[in-house]
């Protein structure tokens, strides 16, 4: 038997305990921790729940799942970008195109199997084994810098620090069209989509979502942006961009399929500034992933006379 001990994010508070599971533990079907669940071999606290369990950011949640049903997550020595590393916690730059977690169809090449291979057995374990060390997570095709934590404790001191809102995370993303204003706000509710489950769309019934943009400069058809977040919702920017009219360029889902002049190989979006409060001494530490290559061509060759 193996057991996990997981706990929800913000952006899983008050979802049903089968969805969370099954999201988390991903090569899982919802059936199969259904049942899971009607065995006594989910709890909440130390309590049988049902499946229609809402759950919340302060649960502590155990599921235990018989060994030939967890995957084999495998160290491998993978390259990384580190932009600061201590005893407690390291900032990586995360290139385009790879994921964050093992997933199906995605057990191998990940950042985790990198980190297993880096930090051994210095990786937090609350997010159970397919996510150790991951507080927060960027997606496949956005860049730049993500927070990994290397004790527990680290992890529940940036998690209080995500959820409170202080971790500072700034984005830059080229969006289509030109925008008319020199910075605005944002402030539309985020949730999964009525028509597809694997979208995000603004919803009425959905969590608070806040992005505050600045431009940077001005494009021939495009506008690179300084996106803050003060909330993080899954796909927040690119959702929020699109909802205005301004999708970021080369996004699959939530584009308008506008040429491009480089291949973006997905949406343009980089995760530049990354700033936290260091978990022991608590100092604050800020880092600047540096705007990779393809954006940096696609401005030059966007560029206005």
């Amino acid at each position: 038997m193996k057991e996990y001990i997981l706990r929800a994010d913000e952006d899983n508070e008050n979802e049903r305990i089968d969805r969370y599971v099954t999201y988390v533990l991903a090569d899982l079907s919802r059936s199969y921790i259904q049942k899971l669940i009607e065995g006594n071999n989910i709890t909440v606290n130390g309590r049988n729940i049902r499946s229609s369990y809402r759950v919340s950011i302060s649960d502590e949640i155990k599921v235990t799942v018989p060994e030939d049903l967890v995957p084999d997550i495998k160290p491998e020595d993978i390259p990384l970008d580190i932009l600061y590393e201590d005893d407690d916690v390291l900032v990586v730059n995360k290139p385009k195109g790879m994921v964050v977690h093992p997933a199906p169809g995605h057990y191998e090449h990940t950042l985790v199997n990198a980190l297993m291979y880096r930090c051994r057995d210095n990786l937090s374990g609350i997010n159970g084994v397919l996510r150790p060390g991951i507080v927060h997570r960027i997606d496949k095709d956005t860049t730049g810098s993500i927070i990994v934590c290397k004790n527990d404790a680290a992890h529940k001191s940036l998690a209080e620090q995500l959820k409170g809102h202080s971790l500072r995370r700034e984005y830059v993303a080229i969006v289509t069209g030109e925008l008319k204003d020199e910075a605005g706000t944002i402030d539309k509710p985020i949730g999964r989509s009525r028509s597809d489950r694997k979208k995000m769309a603004i919803v009425p019934d959905g969590k608070r979502a806040v992005t505050c943009y600045t431009v940077e400069k001005r494009l021939k058809g495009f506008t690179l942006v300084r996106c803050r977040l003060e909330t993080g919702r899954t796909h927040q920017i690119r959702v929020h961009m699109a909802s205005i009219g301004h999708p970021v360029a080369g996004d699959p889902v939530y584009g308008n399929k506008t040429a491009t002049p480089v291949d973006t190989c997905g949406q343009a979006l980089h995760a530049r500034i990354l700033g936290f409060l260091q978990p022991v001494t608590g100092k604050y530490i800020e880092t600047n992933a540096p705007i990779p290559e393809y954006m940096e061509a696609f401005i030059s060759l966007s560029e206005k006379v």
